[in-house]
């Protein structure tokens, strides 16, 4: 079985993924890169990120993966998405 919530942080929302079967909370990259940043349009601002540096695009790339989660209008979409475990 597996968990779908929003996490809070600085009352911006997170969608997040909890895979069971892993043991690992997965964070939307998007809504990471705009609590982080504040950017109007995080998702073209991680898209420059990638493209400006082609290392953490290659790392982003290989390392996490595509998460299903909802989108505010309800809809299942595959989100770039970062786990919270190290291996």
């Amino acid at each position: 079985m597996t968990e779908k919530t929003l996490a809070i942080f600085e009352s911006k929302k997170i969608r997040r993924y909890y895979e069971e079967k892993t043991e690992v909370w997965y964070f939307s990259l998007i809504d990471v890169v705009e609590v982080l940043t504040g950017s109007i349009n995080p998702t073209d601002y991680f898209k420059k990120l990638r493209k400006r540096d082609i290392e953490l695009g290659d790392y982003l790339g290989t390392n996490c993966p595509q998460v299903e989660m909802l989108t505010e209008t309800g809809k299942k979409r595959k989100l770039q998405a970062a786990g919270t475990s190290s291996g």
